[in-house]
């Protein structure tokens, strides 16, 4: 059993929240009771999400995708009033960690992409509000577009969809966790990389084609389980509670 204050300024230290600018509202968003025994780390929040825990009996939620945004009512009611009744009912907190969890350069979900794929960070990639969310890389060993696409299938359990336009031997490579929508495509076209790495697909179909580019969408949710995984593990090696990752997909 471990104080909630005490998981929670791990968190907030370890991951940097207050140095990064981001929409989310980063940190503890429901307090619930103050001894944790057990951890539900999951992507999102969501009653579907908030249920679960509830059924694991766990005592904390920390997810990449929290309920609480800047310029969303926070109102309790509709919406709110469904998911957050739950975590109020059952006495669950909610940790929530998004930007800051993309940009870590030990467990963020951009950095854990790139090691999934065996290639070396090689500079910063991707600058927002004056920081850098992510990275580029290059792979010192041969590595072949259809090798990078395997280990993504394999290890997020996805069908990645695939614009195989670059070249077949891959030696740079830009990455972009979740959303890196069009801005994030056209700085990977800006790097010159061979290949660029993203969650949410995009109409570049013909601007990949024209520009020699190969890229890769491995979705959403998949591309951003990596780094609730290793906060799991963290906290399983540092505190006296039980933390598990639990996989609840979207499709998206």
């Amino acid at each position: 059993m471990e104080k909630l204050e005490r998981i929670v300024k791990f968190l907030d230290d370890f991951l940097d929240i207050k140095n990064i600018k981001d929409d989310s509202w980063n940190g503890l968003q429901w307090e619930g009771k103050g001894e944790i025994k057990k951890v539900m780390c999951t992507v999102d929040a969501g009653k579907t999400v908030f249920e679960k825990a509830a059924d694991e009996k766990a005592d904390m939620i920390i997810v990449h995708h929290g309920h609480y945004w800047k310029n969303i009512n926070p109102s309790f009611t509709g919406l709110n009033k469904n998911r957050l009744e739950i975590l109020y009912k059952n006495n669950i907190s909610l940790y929530a960690v998004h930007l800051p969890l993309d940009i870590h350069p030990e467990i963020g979900n951009n950095i854990l992409l790139l090691n999934l794929i065996g290639a070396k960070k090689s500079k910063p990639f991707f600058p927002y509000e004056g920081k850098s969310i992510s990275f580029c890389g290059i792979f010192t060993k041969k590595t072949l577009l259809k090798d990078v696409l395997s280990k993504l299938n394999t290890s997020l359990g996805i069908e990645c969809r695939v614009l195989p336009y670059g070249p077949e031997t891959i030696k740079t490579v830009a990455v972009i966790s979740g959303g890196g929508g069009y801005a994030g495509f056209n700085e990977a076209l800006k790097e010159g990389v061979d290949l660029y790495i993203s969650g949410d697909t995009l109409e570049i179909f013909h601007s990949a084609k024209d520009a020699g580019m190969n890229v890769i969408f491995g979705g959403h949710h998949a591309t951003e389980t990596l780094g609730v995984k290793e906060i799991a593990k963290i906290l399983q090696r540092k505190f006296d509670v039980e933390a598990k990752f639990i996989d609840i997909p979207t499709g998206l």
